[in-house]
């Protein structure tokens, strides 16, 4: 088949990185970007890093307001499929790259295929959970990477064309951290000793967009008793700097405000680390994955499998929260490990994902023809 993989984001970099090499053994794929994360670390280093092939077309849309930045994403897509004619667009995950290329290709009847399809947090406020529901509903194909995803369809009606493929997040990171280990230079260089460092993460709209929110975020870091490294997304920090916020955190002696890092420096951060801190979606399985405690700054996850025997915690942003978690992390520790009572992140995901998806793809073809 001749694929389009629409992508904007760098968790759909990540996910593209492993599908995209399985899929182009059997099918004709090209890469659209939409350019939604345009700084070079959020973006082109991904691409270089994780050997993804340079985009047949970068929209360069850049941020924007939802509805302005999907308009325009919409808009630009169109005119691709109108012009290259796939016979099915690849989507992924939850952001408004994916919504954008789902809506142009289902109104061009173009079949689509939704990665990460099934997920909820049932928060309808969530731009994200807006763009997952409505791709969803408008997906020929649907690759759901957990059990829970599969029910979450099935109650809104949708059972034809849903598939439990696993992650493909998981191949990625499989594959990238053994080469992570060998390259990346990031501990030394931030002078970082194993479990003795946490690493923070904040991008989401309704925490980054609301002034009551990041201010409480401001007091978790400055609550945070261990150096802490915060990789800090360009819209979390204009938005600290426009509110006034970001003078105090850089008041913290202990911690390291830095710019984006690179997926394998980020798993290198990930695994070293004593504990996560994030409201990301995609750091939630890696830590999981890794082995490393982490403390959701959200009220629900999509990723429920994450939760229980203090693998991933919903901590929410109240401060002293935080502070208590954060502390009973003493109590699993043990000769240095985090003891993980036997959890393993197989348990909700498998590897091969990705040629499970590029062979039902290949029956998807046959049975149309």
């Amino acid at each position: 088949m001749k694929i389009v993989s629409v992508v904007g984001a760098r968790p759909q970099f990540i996910k593209l990185s492993s599908l995209s090499k399985e899929l182009r053994k059997k099918h004709r794929e090209f890469v659209v970007h939409t350019g939604q994360h345009y700084d070079y670390e959020l973006s082109r280093v991904f691409f270089s890093e994780l050997s993804i092939p340079k985009p047949a077309y970068n929209l360069g849309i850049g941020s924007d307001e939802h509805g302005s930045q999907t308009g325009r994403m919409l808009r630009g897509i169109e005119e691709v499929l109108l012009f290259e004619k796939p016979d099915l667009a690849l989507v992924y995950g939850d952001t408004n790259s994916t919504l954008a290329g789902a809506l142009a290709a289902a109104k061009l009847d173009i079949p689509v295929a939704h990665v990460e399809a099934g997920l909820r947090s049932f928060v309808k406020s969530m731009p994200e959970e807006i763009n997952r529901v409505l791709t969803d509903h408008v997906s020929s194909l649907l690759f759901c990477p957990t059990p829970t995803s599969v029910k979450n369809l099935k109650k809104e009606g949708i059972t034809r064309g849903v598939h439990l493929v696993g992650d493909v997040m998981y191949d990625s990171m499989k594959e990238n951290l053994a080469v992570a280990e060998k390259k990346s230079r990031i501990i030394k260089k931030l002078g970082l000793r194993k479990n003795e460092f946490y690493l923070i993460t904040v991008h989401r709209a309704e925490n980054t967009d609301d002034r009551s929110n990041l201010k409480k975020i401001t007091r978790i870091v400055a609550s945070l008793d261990r150096t802490t490294v915060f990789p800090i997304h360009p819209r979390t920090r204009k938005r600290l700097s426009e509110l006034g916020f970001l003078n105090q955190i850089l008041s913290r002696d202990n911690l390291l405000l830095i710019d984006p890092v690179s997926y394998l420096d980020m798993l290198l951060l990930e695994k070293n680390a004593r504990c996560v801190l994030t409201d990301s979606g995609g750091v939630q399985k890696e830590a999981f994955w890794l082995k490393t405690p982490c403390l959701t700054l959200r009220e629900e996850t999509e990723w429920v499998e994450t939760l229980g025997d203090g693998d991933n915690r919903l901590v929410g942003l109240d401060a002293g929260d935080v502070t208590k978690a954060v502390d009973s992390l003493d109590e699993l520790t043990l000769g240095g490990s985090i003891l993980r009572k036997g959890r393993d992140g197989e348990k909700f995901t498998r590897a091969g994902a990705d040629a499970r998806i590029s062979q039902i793809i290949l029956r998807f073809r046959k049975e149309r023809c």
